[in-house]
């Protein structure tokens, strides 16, 4: 028996089943799914700098990010393009942020599920995974390249990533281009038996220029792709060609031969969508940043679709899962 139970709440079995039946509806009934299908967004954040203690990011100087950004206003912009919900990802390192990310979703079906912030490699970890790991919409929680190349020496550390493999949770990992080969080298450290899920963010954050990714990067993406526990977060596409003034290029062939890459070392099943919405904003509309994969999907098997868009984060977050 798991020592991180997680017990499955009326609330959240009705609204498990409502979505995999939408997304059953959605599949059967569509005859073109990179149009239709429906989509689960794996990456945006929300955040309220008006409560009483405000908030640690973004600061009060971004003009573009300093505002609250809740549900609602990504369900009015989304919907309309068929995202059915999304997971939301920590934008605070505070641990009491991880509950207001919880009771947020609790009452916004549009959450699907919760990747929080915790530190593993320090004493209060254990008691942090446990408490938050008692509610189904806790799916794990994001760490930063640099606590993994300390982690990796660390025998506390890589005792709790055992600690998430045991609680059925997945670690992201968020840093520059080369991620990908540190995540690799951490499950190397691992025993097969003791590897987490892990899922690289924003493509290991490598500058999107037109041309073809480079040497390291691909070396490191395919080193991550040996470990079948390990998925890649197609995301933060056009913030990654430097552009801030929202004027991200919208044509799907400068970002090919990145997408083309990414496709070839993963294959369909360990790729997941995600906006990176609000931040995106910077660079393009949400409806942009949605249409530039829509667009390369677009000759794809609907199957292969259907798995970048909605399936493969079931196995990845282990949302609409009973346990």
């Amino acid at each position: 028996m798991s020592p991180f139970p997680c017990p499955l709440s009326r609330r959240i079995l009705l609204q498990s089943t409502a979505a995999v039946a939408a997304l059953s509806f959605a599949n059967e009934v569509h005859a073109d799914p990179a149009k239709d299908l429906s989509i689960v967004d794996t990456h945006t954040h929300f955040y309220d700098p008006e409560r009483k203690e405000g908030v640690p990011w973004p600061g009060k100087d971004d003009k573009v990010l300093y505002r609250p950004v809740l549900p609602a206003e990504f369900e009015k912009l989304t919907q309309p393009l068929g995202v059915l919900g999304t997971i939301v990802v920590e934008a605070s390192p505070w641990v009491e942020d991880n509950q207001w990310l919880l009771d947020l979703a609790q009452e916004n079906k549009s959450i699907l599920g919760v990747i929080g912030n915790l530190k593993p490699g320090t004493d209060r970890f254990a008691n942090d995974l446990k408490r938050f790991c008692q509610s189904q919409l806790f799916c794990g929680f994001r760490i930063n390249t640099g606590a993994v190349v300390e982690g990796i020496s660390d025998g506390q550390f890589l005792n709790h990533m055992f600690a998430v493999h045991q609680a059925d949770r997945i670690v992201e990992v968020n840093g520059g281009p080369e991620t990908p080969g540190e995540v690799a080298a951490l499950n190397k450290a691992l025993r097969p038996m003791n590897r987490p899920r892990f899922c690289i963010n924003h493509c290991g954050n490598l500058k999107i220029d037109g041309g073809p990714p480079p040497a390291k990067w691909l070396e490191g993406m395919k080193a991550a792709a040996e470990y079948p526990n390990v998925y890649c977060k197609v995301s933060a596409l056009v913030e990654s060609t430097g552009k801030r003034e929202g004027d991200a290029p919208r044509n799907v062939d400068f970002y090919r031969p990145v997408l083309d890459a990414l496709w070839s070392i993963w294959g369909s099943d360990r790729l997941l969508y995600g906006s990176n919405w609000p931040v995106s904003t910077r660079a393009a509309s949400y409806e942009t940043v949605l249409d530039i994969v829509r667009q390369y999907l677009a000759n794809r098997p609907a199957k292969d679709q259907e798995r970048f868009f909605s399936t493969n984060c079931k196995s990845a977050y282990g949302i609409w899962r009973k346990r």
